[in-house]
């Protein structure tokens, strides 16, 4: 790792949207977008070797705070290496910091200005997050990209929420970039990326970017949408925030995961994904096909010997029948969910392929 700096550059632009084709160059390699993520929560994409997420055209993995504190702790991980070393991947790492679990286990959260308590989803034992311990932990663990520690409000659409969260996300974001600065984060090769909040409200939206920018971090990114809101909201809030963010600088869209909410977003500007969709829907046996999407457990494919998806070009349609994948799931075969996500993630990683070379040709209109 001979360069531990973080370095955006824009190589083409859409003429009639606001999507661009960039070059994200991290401590751990280059990153061409507009990138999908794959979410490996626990320092693992489940059922994938490092080998095989290279090879699916995987660039950069999404690890998360929370879950790797609980297990196997953040010192062993430092004490082992780093998070890199540790799980064998040799490519650039983000890691959420832990917000996200503020909302979606609610139920075992007690959340105050000082940061939240909550109870561990492994053994019941308390956990308490701060912004300063959000950042402290994902600096052992070591990832090329690391994110602020905010608040996701449960309500997107109730407005006496939402500002009580996004003020507070901007409060927190200071207490986070401080001891980011304090233990020399971006010198160690680990960058900050800020957190736009605001959920449905345009006018929260934009008063979140102008708090985040304050910070003049390496990278921004939005989030507090894909949490029940419909479609069109969600659109709406990243239009709300992603052209206020800047230009030479990139913007990541947190948790949206859908080659129809890519192409919507990378329309208004957005460079990074995350979202565990197609690892999960693999292993509710749910695969993403150019016909769309298909559920193998359906009886239509018991004698189906044509392969998932006669376009992809994987390991999985290039040597299973779709009557064999079906096999594997009414059989509950561990294979079923290793052959689907393989699938998936190679749908979504080509999916971005063409995205990138149509805004290069200049035809994105036509990409997906």
């Amino acid at each position: 790792m001979s360069d531990r700096g973080l370095r955006f550059e824009v190589l083409a632009r859409c003429s009639r949207t606001r999507a661009r084709r960039g070059r994200l160059h991290t401590p751990h390699g280059v990153v061409e977008t507009p990138c999908f993520m794959p979410v490996g929560t626990r320092g693992t994409v489940k059922g994938m070797l490092p080998s095989q997420l290279a090879a699916l055209g995987t660039q950069m993995l999404l690890g998360n705070t929370y879950h790797l504190h609980l297990r196997p702790g953040e010192q062993l991980v430092r004490d082992l290496g780093g998070l890199h070393r540790f799980m064998g991947w040799n490519g650039p790492i983000l890691t959420d910091s832990g917000g996200y679990q503020v909302f979606s286990l609610a139920d075992l959260v007690k959340l105050d200005e000082s940061g939240v308590k909550m109870k561990s989803v492994v053994d019941g034992s308390p956990v308490e997050l701060t912004p300063e311990r959000a950042i402290e932990i994902q600096l052992d663990l070591g990832p090329d990209v690391l994110m602020a520690f905010d608040h996701c409000p449960a309500d997107p659409t109730a407005r006496a929420d939402v500002e009580i969260a996004t003020e507070r996300t901007a409060r927190w974001l200071e207490r986070c970039a401080r001891r980011w600065r304090e233990l020399d984060g971006a010198a160690r090769g680990h960058h900050l990326f800020g957190i736009v909040q605001g959920g449905m409200f345009a006018d929260l939206r934009a008063r979140s970017v102008e708090q985040v920018l304050a910070h003049d971090l390496p990278g921004y990114a939005i989030g507090g949408v894909s949490v029940g809101e419909g479609k069109e909201q969600q659109y709406a809030a990243v239009e709300a925030a992603a052209p206020l963010l800047p230009e030479h600088k990139p913007r990541y869209l947190m948790g949206v995961g859908t080659p129809e909410d890519f192409q919507a977003a990378i329309e208004r500007g957005i460079d990074l994904f995350d979202c565990v969709t197609p690892t999960r829907h693999a292993r509710t046996h749910q695969a993403f096909t150019s016909a769309g999407r298909m559920n193998l457990r359906n009886a239509q494919y018991a004698r189906d010997e044509r392969p998932l998806d006669e376009q992809c070009d994987c390991e999985t349609c290039r040597t299973f029948t779709r009557a064999y994948l079906r096999h594997l799931c009414q059989s509950d075969e561990m294979l079923a969910g290793i052959a689907l996500t393989l699938h998936n993630l190679r749908f979504f990683h080509a999916w971005m392929e063409r995205a990138r070379a149509a805004l290069e040709a200049g035809t994105f209109a036509t990409a997906g």
